[in-house]
């Protein structure tokens, strides 16, 4: 009786001792999360990391990808350890690809946007230096894939460490270092980040994105300034407050641009429904899943919306990819002002090889000033 009782205290020992060493490590890895938690100003100049040859715009029309590459980690056999909705769960496959899978889903966004041209290209989710990326710059990496074009990054996921999934100490996401690559055929005289409002409360934010705007504007030939927007609006955020601010803020900026004359064009992942969705619109075949849909009056009557009804553009990152089984939806596409006008649209459609977003090329003309 008494050695039961002794190996029964020995038992409790190493087990609050456990408890205590975990308690350690999470107050630990969030204090350090805390004293080194990026904390960007509302407007930053950004400084372009190559330079274009062209410095105006003269052509009347002009095409544009956008694409969330989805650093190069989430191709068709991958899977995320967060669920859409923003709870956890322990990963089959891990946090990460293999190098060897992560190289390949790589190798074919590279081959994609050199197959697909456009003058302008809008990325999110480009990795500079990210465990989950293996350490890849991939903003010089696409830029290889484009030499004559001037590029910008946006930083908006900047993390020493995100300690998740917690329970996994040895396989976690780790070094975060990405946000919005912006590559154009042109040179662009202001290129700026612009901060987005909201947060999640302490302390979520410290490891979640820091939302915000590539910024730029671009002079035509005509005397008026061609401002590109990419975004990549919030995601895991339930009720959709958080989305609510950010559209408020992009809705004005857009306004004041388009009231100084400016045509105004902004594209990327909207982690929303356009206002017109419908996934009955989809070709035969596709499980589709609803998100918060833009609210009608999101933006003024006259400005369109436009996004490509026949393929979706996102894929559920619970499991791998299975064509026809994995729900589906769109939530990559386009706004823009009144003085310009979609000429065609069209998702690429990959089948979600290289990432969990597909790519959306659209051509777009430019309806000159009446006194012209």
């Amino acid at each position: 009786m008494k050695q039961q009782k002794s190996s029964l205290r020995l038992i409790l020992k190493y087990f609050f001792w456990a408890i205590g060493l975990f308690l350690f490590y999470v107050v630990g890895v969030i204090l350090h999360a805390t004293a080194t938690d990026y904390q960007p100003k509302d407007i930053i100049a950004i400084v372009p990391t190559h330079h274009a040859e062209a410095k105006e715009i003269s052509d009347s029309t002009l095409s544009f990808m956008i694409w969330n590459i989805g650093y190069g980690g989430l191709g068709a056999q991958s899977e995320f350890f967060y669920e859409d909705e923003g709870s956890l769960r322990s990963g089959k496959l891990g946090t990460r690809p293999t190098k060897e899978l992560s190289d390949k889903y790589f190798e074919g966004i590279k081959k994609t946007i050199q197959n697909n041209q456009a003058d302008f290209y809008l990325l999110q989710e480009v990795d500079v230096d990210s465990k989950r990326g293996h350490h890849r710059n991939q903003l010089e990496d696409i830029q290889s894939a484009l030499p004559n074009y001037f590029s910008s990054f946006a930083p908006n996921y900047k993390v020493r460490r995100v300690p998740l999934p917690v329970l996994e100490p040895w396989d976690v996401y780790g070094k975060v270092l990405g946000g919005l690559g912006t590559f154009a055929k042109y040179e662009p005289d202001i290129s700026t980040r612009l901060q987005l409002p909201g947060n999640y409360s302490w302390p979520t934010r410290v490891f979640q994105l820091d939302r915000c705007i590539s910024y730029h504007e671009f002079p035509t030939s005509n005397g008026h300034k061609l401002v590109v927007m990419n975004i990549h609006n919030s995601a895991f955020d339930k009720g959709g407050a958080l989305k609510k601010q950010q559209m408020a803020f992009i809705r004005q900026l857009a306004i004041d641009a388009y009231q100084k004359g400016h045509y105004v064009l902004i594209g990327g992942d909207w982690n929303q429904n356009p206002t017109n969705f419908k996934p009955s619109g989809y070709q035969f075949g596709y499980t589709t899943k609803l998100v918060i849909p833009i609210a009608q009056d999101a933006f003024p009557e006259d400005w369109t919306w436009v996004h490509d009804p026949i393929f979706p553009t996102n894929r559920s990152v619970k499991d791998p990819y299975e064509s026809g089984k994995t729900p589906v939806t769109t939530i990559d596409f386009f706004v823009l002002s009144p003085n310009l006008r979609a000429l065609k649209i069209k998702t690429i459609d990959l089948d979600f090889q290289y990432s969990d977003h597909q790519p959306v090329w659209i051509e777009v003309g430019i309806i000159p000033p009446p006194s012209e």
